[in-house]
């Protein structure tokens, strides 16, 4: 990990789980991108097989479009965008790197940081989100719509309960420290 200060050292680095991630959210979206998808093509099939005008032709094709990006484009989206990112923890902070044409990275230092939690599945493996979400987890991984900025988060990686206990030691290292130049008394 570049970019480390002076007396900064690593206690942590990861990335999200690769591949396609079914979540939680999948199991209200998939029906209703079926269906949104579905209705899309079946309008899209009555209006050309009818010979309708033009303007009724072209009215449906954002709708199919938006349809076969509900359907299957969002895993590939998401799947791309995990494929960018990876994740750290150091004494002085917790560091995210994302970004798939342009990079960004985050950093949320530690003696700044309010609350974070941990979502973890059966094999270990799990989500550390760093702040409070009025959605909660039930939309998490909504990232790869476009405009949606979710929470700082480590998602979908190994060992999650093992990472939010090195964080919440390190958070708790930080509360601990005087800043440079203070004295005691």
């Amino acid at each position: 990990m570049d970019n480390l200060s002076t007396n900064e050292r690593v206690l942590w680095s990861g990335a999200p789980r690769q591949g396609l991630v079914l979540r939680a959210s999948d199991w209200l979206m998939i029906p209703f991108s079926l269906l949104w998808g579905g209705f899309a093509l079946v309008w899209e099939y009555s209006v050309f097989s009818s010979g309708a005008p033009l303007m009724f032709r072209l009215w449906g094709i954002p709708f199919v479009l938006v349809g076969l990006y509900m359907v299957a484009g969002r895993f590939m989206v998401e799947a791309w965008q995990r494929a960018y990112t990876d994740y750290a923890v150091t004494n002085q902070r917790i560091i995210i790197r994302s970004g798939v044409f342009k990079r960004r990275m985050k950093s949320l230092h530690l003696r700044a940081m309010g609350e974070f939690s941990l979502t973890e599945n059966s094999k270990g493996e799990g989500t550390i989100a760093f702040g409070i979400s009025a959605a909660g987890n039930m939309f998490s991984g909504m990232a790869s719509w476009p405009g949606v900025d979710e929470l700082p988060r480590f998602d979908t990686i190994a060992g999650a309960r093992k990472v939010y206990e090195i964080i919440r030691n390190a958070h708790s290292a930080a509360h601990h420290t005087r800043p440079f130049g203070q004295r005691l008394g």
